[in-house]
């Protein structure tokens, strides 16, 4: 990266974009529907079952300007545009998401919230990570609380933040893909047993689609 492009990542106006791509939401509350995603690349909470441990290297992914990832959701017929990573936090959202809001899109981000909340969002996915717990703040600003359940203590965490979400905030216990087998059915009890809580599964992997 030289130092012009450095310059516009401090800005916010070129970031590290390792893919970009228009399919069908897989997790969570919007699983279903139409969004393009823009994984941002560069992450520190390091899981050690992320299934996308490629993007945690910022210096792989090449420095794109805003300009060209609007063009690149324009060539399709999203009006929803998905921020992920990564972790995305780690870089200034203001100036990517103030573009797409300004071109009619609904914009979202999923994050660990390790980092402050940057940018402003329709709707705020937090899925908490034990590695690096969210930054108080974006806590009680999450639409949807998102936890991955990889072994019995994960229940006890999720509740831990779900008292510190607002009324109103759509709370997920999701399987660790390779678990989900052994997780699933303690998460469909627990569930049923607390109703306030719903199932999200990472169904883009049963369709085939990323």
């Amino acid at each position: 990266m030289n130092n012009e492009q450095q310059t516009l990542v401090d800005k916010g106006l070129m970031l590290p974009l390792m893919e970009a791509f228009y399919t069908v939401q897989g997790e969570g509350h919007y699983s279903g529907t139409p969004a393009f995603f823009l994984r941002i690349g560069g992450c520190d909470v390091g899981c050690h079952w992320c299934d996308v441990k490629e993007s945690w290297d910022a210096n792989l992914h090449p420095p794109t300007h805003i300009d060209d990832m609007l063009t690149n959701v324009q060539s399709t017929p999203a009006k929803t545009v998905v921020i992920t990573g990564g972790e995305p936090l780690m870089w200034d959202m203001g100036p990517l998401t103030e573009l797409l809001k300004k071109n009619g899109m609904s914009v979202h981000i999923e994050t660990s919230g390790a980092y402050p909340l940057s940018g402003r969002f329709d709707w705020i996915c937090l899925s908490p990570k034990k590695n690096s717990p969210p930054q108080k703040a974006i806590i009680p600003l999450a639409d949807e609380l998102k936890v991955i359940v990889h072994n019995l203590n994960d229940f006890k965490w999720a509740e831990e933040f779900s008292e510190q979400c607002h009324n109103n905030c759509k709370l997920f216990l999701q399987p660790e893909w390779s678990k989900e087998k052994e997780m699933m059915p303690k998460i469909i009890d627990y569930v049923m047993n607390n109703p306030e809580w719903n199932i999200s599964l990472q169904t883009h992997k049963y369709m085939g689609i990323p």
